[in-house]
């Protein structure tokens, strides 16, 4: 891969972060994405505002080699940490995407997994979302947490703090965060009026085969 394509996927991270605050998905500079290049990722910097965020100012990072290290003008994003282990353990992922979207927040900080309200909880990969368990953020313990509730998932939930998407692409995982949010809008509202009826892990592995072979070979998406 060459400079060029470098280039321009530091410019797409850059564009994905203003989208997300703009989508309403995120709000300041809480949320980070990352995205394989070759063997290396390359990460949102720590505490930039993204409307300042220049492609030049993204931190890359060797996905094997020594753990932690890092070039670039700005230290990586505080959460480096779940995302480079992600990257290292799933190699069908390409891209990470976390966000603070206000409902996903909402059931994050009770604690609860999203379950089967809908057939689109089959794009997390198993009829539940889960909410990994609480660690201070960039711990290892919350990258250990992380990658436990993302076992089986493409998604997860984490406790008190936010979401995880993930995806073979940077486009994916963007539309993936998007539908965990939505999920957990229409979990929270279902609450409010007497609670949802869940769909069955059968109704959702059998929602998962016809994802494999839907559409124009993206899988799930759209209808």
């Amino acid at each position: 891969m060459s400079a060029d394509d470098e280039g321009g996927l530091r410019r797409q991270l850059v564009e994905a972060c203003r989208w997300m605050n703009a989508s309403g998905i995120n709000q300041g500079t809480s949320g980070n994405i990352s995205v394989r290049f070759g063997d290396r990722m390359l990460i949102t910097p720590s505490g930039v505002p993204y409307d300042r965020m220049a492609a030049r100012d993204i931190a890359s990072m060797p996905v094997e080699g020594e753990y932690g290290t890092w070039e670039g003008p700005l230290k990586p994003s505080s959460e480096w940490r779940f995302h480079l282990d992600i990257l290292r353990s799933r190699p069908e992922v390409g891209a990470v995407v976390h966000a603070h979207s206000t409902y996903a927040t909402v059931l994050a900080c009770t604690r609860r997994e999203i379950p089967a309200v809908h057939y689109m909880i089959a794009a997390a990969g198993g009829p539940t979302i889960r909410c990994a368990d609480f660690a201070t953020f960039g711990t290892e313990q919350l990258s250990r947490n992380a990658l436990a509730a993302l076992e089986g998932r493409t998604c997860c939930l984490l406790a008190n703090h936010g979401l995880i998407a993930t995806g073979a692409t940077l486009e994916r995982a963007q539309w993936l965060a998007v539908e965990v949010e939505t999920l957990a809008m229409q979990y929270h509202l279902s609450l409010a009026i007497g609670g949802p009826v869940i769909l069955s892990e059968e109704e959702i592995a059998a929602t998962i085969e016809l994802f494999a072979d839907h559409g124009q070979g993206g899988g799930a998406g759209n209808e």
